[in-house]
């Protein structure tokens, strides 16, 4: 029986990115100054000059943390980066709320599948994975330390190893909606 997790894969958990005042937090910070960015680009002329300020802020905190997340990315709430630095994303990663990715990873392409990845809700990725081409990884699943996935993952399972293979199996069907 697979444990029922608290973490919801579909609504976003705001707090987990909030920055908390007097506090060394360099991932959420960028991470707020992405949002930010994203927030004003599309307020006309009011928020360009706001979207400059906060291009500034954002390439400060890259320089600081060492993490390669595009201002465009696609990056549902609740998103955290215990340990942002060498973590590199794509332009055109999906990731969907309540993820946690560590240090040293990488979203992007060149695996067998063409494409981009798409993560799924609460998905966990240890340190040093990547995850490469069009792959899917489902809801609720953990991606194990220094894992190169090339295939889907289907929601509820772990992956671990090179290539990444599948060690234990995600929900059934009548602990489906538990999952979520």
């Amino acid at each position: 029986m697979n444990k029922v997790s608290l973490v919801s894969a579909i609504t976003p958990d705001w707090s987990r990115e909030r920055c908390q005042r007097g506090r060394w937090e360099p991932s959420r910070r960028l991470l707020r100054s992405i949002r930010r960015y994203q927030h004003w680009r599309r307020r006309g002329l009011l928020g360009r000059p706001l979207a400059m300020g906060c291009l500034l802020r954002y390439r400060i905190w890259s320089i600081i943390t060492g993490a390669e997340i595009p201002l465009n990315a696609k990056i549902e709430g609740g998103l955290l980066l215990p340990h942002p630095n060498g973590v590199v994303i794509h332009p055109d990663v999906q990731i969907g709320p309540n993820c946690l990715i560590f240090q040293q990873v990488t979203l992007g392409t060149g695996g067998p599948i063409p494409g981009v990845p798409r993560i799924g809700g609460h998905v966990d990725i240890g340190a040093g994975a990547r995850i490469l081409g069009g792959v899917v990884i489902g809801e609720h699943a953990k991606i194990g330390a220094n894992a190169v996935v090339l295939d889907h993952v289907p929601a509820g399972a772990t992956a671990v190893g090179i290539p990444a293979r599948i060690i234990s199996s995600g929900c059934t069907a009548k602990e489906n909606l538990l999952c979520r």
